[in-house]
């Protein structure tokens, strides 16, 4: 609470004064302290900080803040129970699907309000198939069980394979998937026809299938 009034009080003195209008020069902190709304601020800040903490770790029991891999009978659960889901269809022979891993790694970590998963594609040809994935690797972005958008292979990420985690992640936020942040460059988008694309919807729960879209990276089917 001492430390609340001290920072309110700084604040008080660092406003830029009108004028027209006088405020005293300094500010008694011991008379702060006996204020009832600045402890009714303090008291809902620190109830604040205890429920988004509450919350944070609620969602890392149930696996978010970590990317891990899911067999084919999780999947369908998982994916229709969690609000976000990002999934990684991949082969494990591919390397291109290793460089989605580090950063499907990276964001997992740092947006928990998404379930960041891979899915082996070979050892799911149920969901393969009711997708539409046809290309691999496959990012397929699930809200409530519907997929939203998709990413396949990189050519929607530049086409190399040193794109940026800044890319992906641009491609999460416009999906809705994950919040915006101030610190991400909007990477990525793709054309006109690439977004119109994307934004096709398919349900998990109706199976609903999307089509894969044709990219130079492998073709498991192959």
């Amino acid at each position: 609470m001492l430390a609340a009034a001290r920072d309110y009080a700084k604040e008080l003195e660092n406003q830029p004064q009108h004028p027209d209008t006088f405020i005293g020069n300094s500010v008694n902190v011991d008379e702060l302290l006996d204020d009832p709304e600045l402890e009714a601020l303090h008291k809902d800040r620190i109830a604040a900080m205890k429920q988004e903490a509450e919350r944070r770790a609620a969602l890392q029991r149930q696996g978010h803040g970590s990317y891990s891999e899911v067999s084919e009978g999780e999947f369908l659960e998982l994916v229709t129970k969690t609000e976000n889901v990002v999934c990684h269809f991949y082969h494990r022979d591919f390397e291109r699907c290793k460089i989605v891993d580090k950063h499907m790694d990276m964001l997992a970590k740092k947006y928990l309000e998404a379930r960041f998963i891979k899915l082996s594609a070979p050892d799911a040809p149920f969901f393969t198939v009711k997708l539409g994935i046809k290309v691999l690797p496959a990012v397929v972005m699930f809200k409530h069980g519907i997929s939203v958008d998709r990413i396949v292979g990189f050519e929607q990420l530049g086409g190399q394979d040193n794109f940026s985690t800044a890319a992906v992640e641009a491609r999460l936020k416009q999906a809705d998937i994950v919040t915006c942040s101030k610190q991400v460059a909007a990477a990525g988008s793709g054309s006109d026809d690439e977004r119109q694309q994307q934004s096709q919807h398919g349900s998990v729960r109706c199976g609903i299938a999307h089509k894969g879209l044709d990219d130079d990276s492998s073709d498991f089917d192959d």
